[in-house]
This record gives structure tokens, sequence and C-alpha cells, in this order.
């Protein structure tokens, strides 16, 4: 397994998460964001020693089940393998737009570029 330090490992831990409404809700009510071509992301600054991460996506934008957990699995593991290099934020990443005519590659590089602009 990893060493002790949390940047060791590249794991999508429970620590990793926000879980609980009041987490996703004290996010949105920051009222800061970054806005992509398909996502969008809000953030916190938390006291932890890494960033967690949030997941939403609407039925309203992704009418499958299909798509939405496409959407949520790509997000995961873009956060997963950049985690280290984030600042200590809380995350929610947003579909923002319908991804009719999204590639995978698409949505990957969009939320790459929203998490090399996040604040540090």
């Amino acid at each position: 397994m990893a060493s002790g330090s949390p940047d060791a490992d590249q794991c999508f831990r429970d620590a990793y998460r926000l879980r609980k409404t009041d987490e996703y809700s004290s996010v949105f009510a920051f009222r800061r964001a970054i806005k992509g071509r398909f996502l969008i992301v809000h953030y916190r600054p938390n006291a932890l020693p890494t960033a967690r991460l949030g997941v939403v996506v609407a039925k309203k934008l992704a009418r499958r089940a299909v798509q939405r957990n496409l959407v949520k699995r790509i997000v995961r593991e873009g956060f997963r393998l950049r985690r280290a290099q984030l600042p200590c934020l809380d995350l929610v990443v947003r579909l923002n737009r319908p991804i009719i005519g999204a590639s995978r590659t698409s949505l990957h590089n969009d939320l790459a570029d929203l998490l090399r602009r996040l604040p540090a």
C-alpha cells in the first residue's frame, strides 16, 4: 500500500469525498466557481490537508443513468489522478450543459483545464 503521507496514494478514499448535504451546501454558498465547456467547478477552502470532491449530474442534462454514471466516473478518475497537486479545497463538480456529442476525451480535457485553473 502507500506510505504514511496523504499525498502518497492515488485512491479515492472516503476522506477525499464530500458526503453530507451540509458539505455540498457550504461549497455552493461560498459562491466561487470556474466554468468550462461541459463542467463547472464550485470550490471552497477547507482546513484539511487534502482536497475533497463531490459530483452532481442532473437528470435534466444527462437523461440516461449510463450517461450520468459515465460523467461521474470521468470526474472521479481525473480528481484521483490530480488530487496530490490540488490546493486544499472542497470541490463540487457539476455538469453544466448536455453532453450530447461530447466524447470522453473532451470531458477529461475540460476537467483537467478546470482543475489547473483553481486558485492556489
